[in-house]
């Protein structure tokens, strides 16, 4: 089989949002988390300068806020924003429900010289 699908709402939830998808789609280079937000619900403070893992949060749905390095940026449905690893985030949810699809992956260059190939990426 040359694809893996999972449906988001059959993934446990963690932290009461959060269902990561990488696990159950067996992914290698890329992690992908649905984060279904309640009312007033605050993510934990975090960086990934462990693992040098930039990460993209798209706003699907609702508003919310994502502080970054202490700066509150204000996020509206279709809103995308990227975060380098060693930047500290929290996603801050307002009066009504949001919802993200927050996207991870290792830099494009590492230690051993090996690079993806991005020439030729359509989207």
């Amino acid at each position: 089989m040359s694809y893996r699908k999972v449906n988001y709402e059959e993934v446990e939830q963690v932290s009461s949002a959060m269902h990561f998808l990488s696990d159950p789609l067996e992914t290698e280079q890329v992690g992908v988390t649905v984060a279904r937000c309640d009312p007033g619900w605050n993510s934990k403070p975090h960086d990934h300068t462990d693992n040098d893992h930039e990460e993209v949060y798209v706003l699907i749905e609702g508003e919310a806020t994502v502080v970054v390095d202490d700066e509150p940026v204000a996020m509206e449905t279709g809103d995308a924003l990227w975060l380098p690893p060693e930047s500290t985030r929290q996603i801050r949810n307002g009066d009504e429900e949001s919802a993200f699809v927050l996207v991870s992956a290792p830099s494009i260059g590492d230690e051993d010289g090996d690079e993806w190939l991005l020439s030729g990426f359509a989207g």
